[in-house]
Formats: structure tokens, C-alpha cells, sequence
């Protein structure tokens, strides 16, 4: 079977960690080898830029180009090292966060420029792109409580609420451009939301096994 590249996104607290181990779940009881990375992240080195990027640092705040250009640094390193050659092994990739995080979160919550990360994504990764995006819709109120919950909270998430009203705005115009993004209501019980996941997941099985038959 043709190994395909699924991607969560979504604001922080909408379940994309719990919600990719279900995935992973899932897809291994159809048979299907499954690898599964984060953003940033996912490497050695690229873990390294996720603690620059995480985390604040006295005395000397992280500009936002040079917060750009680090995600698109780890997000080459991860595309190079984990996602393109198991998918090259004929193994499923299922990613926590991709390059929507950076147009959301850069382009709408930083408010850089979209030409400009357009412009870099094109440098850095051209046409590649997951086959799959399932975006998790959440009310950022709820996702910040959500991620309060959790415990510490890490420079994105002590951002505040205009920063994920804005994201969520740019995720939003993202989903009603692109057919490849699916939309999952977040807000819900864990019940439903898996639910959500299963008819996605079982869509793309389908329409890949439709494109295999003769």
C-alpha cells in the first residue's frame, strides 16, 4: 500500500498528542507500519532547536525572523532524516505539527509577513506537503486551559489570547482553501473526537485502495 504522510495541527490543548497515538493505534491494527514525529523536533538536532524555541531565554529575546528560521531549519532536518525516507520504506508518517504551524503561528500570531514564509517554504521544502492534514478546532479559551492544566506553560503558550485568535483565523482560511485538510471539531468528548478521526482515517484508505484497483 502507498505510504502516506498525515499531519495534525491545531492550537495548543486541542489533543493533537492524544489524537496521534489513536491514529497510530489504529492505522498499526490495519497492518500499516507507522512512524511518528513532532515539530519542532523529531531529530537529534532538530530536538535541540525546539528547546531554542520553547523555551525563553534571560536577557536575550528570540526575534521573530530568527524564530521563523529555526522552525524551518528543524522542519528540514525532521523532512530529511525521518519523514522522507520512511516514507521512501513504504511506512506511514504521522506528524504532531508541519508548515501550517508556521503560517498559523508565524504569519497569523507573530503577524509576520505571509509573502515572506512563503517565500522560505518554497526555498526550504518546494512542493512537498503531507497527503493528509486533520486540524483540530478549538475555542482558544479552552485550549489554553487545557495546556494550564497540563502544567508549565512554554513561550507559545504565555502568548496571549489575541496572539491564538489570530492563529486560529489563519488555520481557518487554510482549511477553506485546501482539500487535503480535514477538520475536527476538538471541543468535543474524546469519544467523538476519535470518531471524527476514524471517518477521516477510513476515507483515505478508501480512496487510496480506489486509485490501486485496476
Amino acid at each position: 500500500m502507498t505510504a502516506k504522510f498525515i499531519v495534525l495541527e491545531g492550537l495548543e490543548g486541542a489533543g493533537k498528542t492524544t489524537a496521534l497515538k489513536f491514529i497510530t493505534a489504529w492505522l498499526q491494527q490495519q497492518q500499516i507500519e507507522v512512524v511518528s514525529t513532532r515539530e519542532p523536533g523529531g531529530t537529534v538536532i532538530a530536538e535541540k532547536i525546539r528547546t531554542l524555541v520553547k523555551q525563553a531565554v534571560a536577557n536575550e529575546p528570540l526575534t521573530l525572523m530568527s524564530e521563523l528560521l529555526l522552525m524551518y531549519a528543524a522542519r528540514v532536518q525532521n523532512t530529511d532524516v525521518i519523514i522522507k525516507p520512511a516514507l521512501a520504506q513504504g511506512k506511514w508518517v504521522i506528524s504532531d505539527r508541519y508548515f501550517l504551524s508556521s503560517f498559523a503561528y508565524q504569519g497569523g500570531g507573530r503577524q509576520l509577513e505571509i509573502a515572506a514564509i512563503q517565500a522560505i517554504h518554497q526555498a526550504c521544502l518546494g512542493e512537498f506537503k503531507p497527503d493528509l492534514t486533520l486540524y483540530f478546532d478549538i475555542e482558544p479559551e479552552l485550549g489554553l486551559s487545557r495546556a494550564k492544566g497540563r502544567g508549565a506553560l512554554d513561550r507559545f503558550e504565555q502568548q496571549h489570547l489575541d496572539f491564538f485568535i489570530r492563529t486560529r483565523q489563519v488555520y481557518q482560511k487554510c482549511l477553506a482553501k485546501d482539500d487535503t485538510i480535514v477538520e475536527i471539531n476538538a471541543g468535543l468528548a474524546i469519544e467523538q473526537v476519535n470518531a471524527q478521526l476514524i471517518k477521516a482515517l477510513q476515507t483515505l484508505l478508501l480512496s487510496l485502495q480506489s486509485q490501486l484497483q485496476p
